[in-house]
């Protein structure tokens, strides 16, 4: 049986989230449980990239906060943190989103994760070898802090998926280029889950994010605090908070299968507050399933492109930054200025996308979504 603390927490007020986290921790044994006394300790907050903490883009910093002042009343422990930022450093995006102010007080430092470790699997569903984040190979414990939010890709971006940072972010474009198919996407996951084996997954739904997400959505309360030592199980729990069916997440489905966790509420017991009062059924996300699509096996490649959903830019709300061209990952780019204009926004080239909606994750002003053509909403009425 998993088991997955769920805390009522309705704001970021220092002493409430302080009180709720330990509360969450406590249901589960607390640290003294969870972890050895003199454990290396990396946390791994979402830092997808800069933005402020009311922006509901990352994780926010007085949940991170206390995460650590009771780990550093723990005794011995050593502790860092770290993140691969989808788009700058994580210097930046921790001093942006107040991580880092936060760190600095409590003397956690940061990890390397610019350096690339490359660490066998022969046991690895589908890599055999992982080029992880050197900081990962100097700790004994990792703590994963998520946030709620919702993802083009995976449907939501929870516990399994935030431990897609701990690839250098030099790295994560050539992963989205060799696993353009979203089961193959959510095993590399998993496998870098089973890899890592973090202790505890903490979710940070006290703000969420709904529709455009992970960076161009929008706040919305939920009021929540999620921890667990299934990821698996806790994922679950956010899908039953919002009324999405968990098996439209690859990354449960296959974590599911695959022994990552589990997704049969009949196996999860929910502890502390009761689910029914924070469920918010009108939580705008993607609630169909997630599509299996291999264009060369199935269909011609043009069919894909007048049925398949794919990233659209609104051209009324695009700067012309350029962070999508630079952020896509196939070579040549399918997403780039036309003849050399960058006085223009810049066109996407279907032909060449694989789906992995990297630019519109990045887009810093919420000018890309994932729309479906009307022919593909047609055939999955």
């Amino acid at each position: 049986m998993s088991k997955v603390s769920l805390i009522g927490c309705n704001s970021y007020d220092h002493e409430n989230v302080y009180d709720s986290v330990l509360r969450g921790i406590n249901l589960l044994g607390g640290f003294s449980q969870l972890l050895n006394s003199n454990d290396r300790i990396l946390l791994k907050p979402n830092l997808l990239t800069g933005e402020k903490p009311e922006k509901c883009v990352t994780t926010h910093p007085e949940v991170f906060r206390a995460i650590g002042e009771i780990l550093s009343s723990e005794g011995n422990l050593s502790l860092s943190y770290g993140d691969s930022p989808a788009f700058g450093s994580l210097e930046k995006a921790a001093k942006i989103s107040g991580i880092k102010k936060v760190a600095d007080s409590l003397g956690i430092k940061t990890a390397d994760f610019k350096g690339v470790d490359n660490q066998q699997y022969p046991q690895g569903i589908l890599l055999k070898r992982l080029p992880l984040s050197k900081g990962i190979g100097n700790i004994d414990s990792l703590i994963s802090i998520s946030k709620m939010k919702t993802h083009a890709l995976t449907r939501i971006t929870g516990a399994v998926k935030n431990q897609f940072g701990c690839v250098p972010g030099i790295l994560k474009g050539e992963f989205h280029v060799k696993m353009p198919d979203i089961e193959d996407f959510s095993k590399m996951l998993i496998d870098i889950n089973n890899f890592i084996k973090p202790k505890l997954f903490i979710m940070d739904g006290i703000m969420a994010m709904e529709g455009n997400g992970p960076r161009s959505g929008n706040p919305v309360p939920m009021n929540v605090l999620l921890f667990s030592t299934d990821p698996v199980a806790l994922d679950t729990v956010f899908c039953k908070l919002i009324g999405l069916n968990p098996s439209f997440v690859p990354t449960i489905k296959l974590g599911h299968k695959y022994g990552l966790g589990t997704s049969d509420l009949n196996e999860i017991d929910i502890i502390g507050d009761k689910l029914n009062d924070y469920r918010k059924d009108d939580f705008k996300v993607e609630r169909k399933p997630y599509e299996k699509f291999d264009s060369k096996k199935h269909f011609p490649f043009f069919l894909k492109n007048i049925i398949s959903p794919k990233p659209v830019i609104d051209y009324d709300l695009c700067k012309n930054c350029g962070k999508c061209v630079l952020q896509c990952p196939t070579d040549p780019k399918a997403v780039n200025w036309k003849d050399d204009d960058t006085s223009k926004p810049p066109v996407h080239d279907y032909n060449r996308c694989i789906r992995c909606y990297c630019c519109q994750e990045i887009c810093p002003y919420g000018a890309i979504s994932v729309k479906t053509p009307l022919l593909g909403k047609l055939i999955r009425r």
